[in-house]
């Protein structure tokens, strides 16, 4: 494995793997969103794509809570899709405010896609890792993940 490249500023030495993990995703970020570009999709909408490939006609609540972003975004987004003729969002029979959002053809077959771009972004992501090594940042991840959304951690911290 290559020797980091990375300065940490002197302030963020402090907190040399959080500096890690802020560069980490602002990266990872910035790779996924020129994959995306080329697919003319906009980061997040392949979340909501991917939610809606495994359960088509969910409601925009319930595609809210899947991809935990908030209701602006989530908005804009299915608006755009529905532009682009990805979707279409209907009121739902039981009660007409709510929206149900429906794959169309077309955004049914975004499905190898997005796959294909997620392998890809894999294998560039880990490719100066053993397997063992990308295993082992999976868990790791999820770890600190639960850590940082953890509400006894945020509660503890403001007493």
């Amino acid at each position: 494995m290559p020797a980091s490249t990375h300065r940490t500023p002197s302030t963020a030495g402090e907190g040399p793997m959080s500096y890690a993990i802020f560069q980490l995703a602002r990266a990872h970020r910035a790779r996924a969103a020129a994959m995306l570009r080329e697919m003319d999709l906009h980061p997040g909408q392949e979340l909501l794509l991917m939610q809606l490939l495994d359960r088509d006609g969910q409601t925009q609540s319930e595609l809210l809570e899947s991809v935990g972003l908030d209701h602006s975004t989530v908005s804009k987004s299915l608006r755009r899709m529905q532009d682009a003729g990805l979707l279409a969002r209907e009121p739902a029979a039981h009660d007409r405010r709510v929206m149900v959002v429906h794959l169309t053809d077309k955004g049914r077959a975004m499905r190898e896609p997005l796959a294909a771009m997620w392998r890809a972004l894999e294998e560039t992501s880990a490719v100066n890792l053993s397997a063992q090594q990308a295993e082992s940042f999976v868990g790791i991840a999820y770890a600190i993940a639960d850590a940082l959304n953890c509400r006894d951690v945020a509660a503890g911290e403001s007493e």
